[in-house]
């Protein structure tokens, strides 16, 4: 198990009103799993992810991690998250200079990153000058350049295209497979979990809580069209409505 919630609540506070936004969450999650958080909108799949990362400091409960710290953790947003003023390359190179990696090792590293996801002509390219999935590659190549051994995902194909969105899960899956890297990801689509996750956690509406957790038993790769896919849909769709 390399992450385990335990107990994990969270209360926002906005003018002396408490909002109950996650109640009472256990999970666990086993190295090299592809776990996805899967709830409506307002269910605080969100912020469960960002306390999972670290990036939301506030709450009760705890986590435990085994055999990572949070230098082995990265992060690809929704919104693509590229410093407008860095080219394609010194984007994907930031979590490296973080760390002090030297140089030339800078240099192979984020351009053997950059290959994977068809992005080496762009290096010296802005985000301005870029399509989302393109823009949502060099979030994905940044992510995976430090080798992380967790990375945490938020809805990271919900901006794009359906065309562009469908062709980047598959790089994602293609990339996850090779790799053996944890990926925890939220999504609010039933087929976007049902064709990338190993397990599914279903949030209920506000506040979340974990309606069931799923083994998900179709076969890769998924076939999206399956009398299976579609048994599995219609078992998401009874769990969200409870």
């Amino acid at each position: 198990m390399i992450l385990s919630l335990k107990n994990i609540s969270k209360i926002f506070v906005e003018d002396s009103n408490k909002l109950l936004a996650l109640d009472n969450i256990n999970l666990e999650i086993a190295q090299g799993d592809f776990f996805v958080i899967l709830g409506p909108s307002g269910s605080g799949k969100s912020t469960l992810l960002r306390i999972m990362s670290g990036l939301e400091k506030e709450f009760s409960g705890k986590l435990n991690y085994e055999g990572v710290t949070k230098n082995d953790f990265s992060f690809v947003f929704q919104q693509f998250a590229l410093l407008p003023y860095l080219s394609v390359f010194q984007n994907v190179e930031l979590g490296l200079l973080a760390r002090g990696v030297p140089k030339n090792q800078r240099h192979e590293r984020v351009l053997t990153e950059l290959k994977k996801l068809g992005l080496e002509k762009f290096v010296k390219s802005y985000p301005k000058e870029l399509s989302g999935g393109q823009k949502q590659r060099v979030g994905i190549a940044r992510a995976l350049v430090t080798s992380p051994k967790i990375i945490f995902m938020d809805e990271p194909f919900s901006a794009l295209d359906s065309f562009s969105a469908e062709a980047l899960r598959k790089e994602v899956l293609d990339i996850w497979r090779i790799s053996q890297t944890t990926i925890v990801m939220v999504t609010h689509l039933i087929s976007e979990a049902l064709e990338l996750s190993n397990r599914i956690a279903v949030l209920t509406s506000k506040p979340g809580q974990i309606e069931a957790v799923l083994e998900n038993p179709l076969s890769r790769p998924r076939q999206l069209r399956s009398e299976g896919f579609f048994k599995m849909e219609d078992k998401i769709k009874e769990l969200i409505k409870i």
